[in-house]
């Protein structure tokens, strides 16, 4: 059993070091990265197009079942783990935070998709059939670009905004994923407020402040949109970067208490069981043995 998950930087996972962006057909990438079944987290954005096989794979501690023509994003930070079934095919791109910064004038862009906004349930995408052979076109001109020269990452770009452009235009034809687009603008930006300052701001009236709103309005937004309270996504924010933190057994639990600004060890312990309804140990414990028997 592994003993910790390391963060991942994209230089060992291209063929070039210098390169800010890795493709490779996903067969021949598990081929050369076997050891990458245990959970792990990134330093880049993370996308897979699965053609063939099955089995699952785990996103930030939620299990997806893998399908033909499913596709699946990750952004820095998330922590994920595989297990997969019979022979694997499709294609994996891995590209760093600052590939599209000089590309795009508006440098949160890559936010906007509903699949890069962090939220684990919203990572893994069913490709429609109508668009299969164009997203599959695509991926095959990212191949065949990987190997030039001249304009190599600005068609790079282009085409890997094409695909996001495609699959976030079929997405919205869903009534829950339009709605997640249309999503109030505020609200984005108290999630943004939450992703940066989650170890050291707990309370929604801070947050209101910041966004230049009185709590009640920012709490009665939260309910509206998302059925939870402005306190809970805090809340459920701290709790991912403690399970994130937990499953590596390099840090004590103690550790990981000091690294999320708690005052002590049993008031972190009280927290994690208050809102998980278990302790930190035993959340350890348990996605232990589940590392353990895949």
């Amino acid at each position: 059993m592994q003993t910790a998950f390391p963060r991942l930087d994209i230089g060992p996972l291209s063929e070039y070091r210098e390169d800010d962006v890795m493709i490779n057909r996903f067969e021949d990438y598990l081929k050369e990265h076997q050891n990458l079944i245990f959970p792990h987290r990134h330093n880049f954005y993370h996308l897979v197009l699965f053609t063939k096989g099955g089995g699952f794979h785990t996103i930030d501690f939620n299990h997806f079942n893998v399908h033909p023509f499913q596709i699946y994003f990750m952004i820095p930070g998330q922590v994920h783990s595989w297990d997969f079934e019979g022979e694997m095919a499709g294609y994996v791109v891995n590209f760093s935070e600052a590939f599209f910064r000089s590309f795009l004038l508006k440098q949160d862009y890559l936010d906007s998709f509903s699949f890069f906004d962090g939220d684990s349930s919203n990572n893994v995408v069913a490709i429609a059939a109508e668009i299969q052979p164009n997203i599959v076109g695509l991926f095959e001109e990212l191949l065949l670009q990987a190997g030039k020269a001249k304009f190599r990452e600005d068609i790079i770009r282009v085409s890997l905004l094409h695909i996001f452009l495609l699959l976030e235009q079929s997405n919205a034809q869903d009534k829950k994923r339009s709605a997640h687009i249309q999503q109030h603008p505020l609200i984005r930006n108290f999630q943004k407020l939450i992703e940066k300052n989650f170890t050291t701001i707990r309370q929604p009236g801070e947050y209101a402040e910041m966004l230049h709103v009185t709590p009640n309005h920012l709490n009665a937004l939260c309910k509206e949109h998302l059925s939870l309270q402005a306190g809970a996504l805090i809340r459920n924010r701290i709790v991912l970067e403690a399970k994130r933190l937990l499953i590596n057994l390099d840090f004590t639990v103690s550790e990981i208490a000091y690294k999320l600004n708690f005052n002590d060890n049993s008031y972190f312990t009280r927290f994690f069981k208050k809102e998980t309804g278990m302790t930190p140990e035993v959340f350890r414990a348990k996605s232990a043995n589940q590392s353990g028997k895949s």
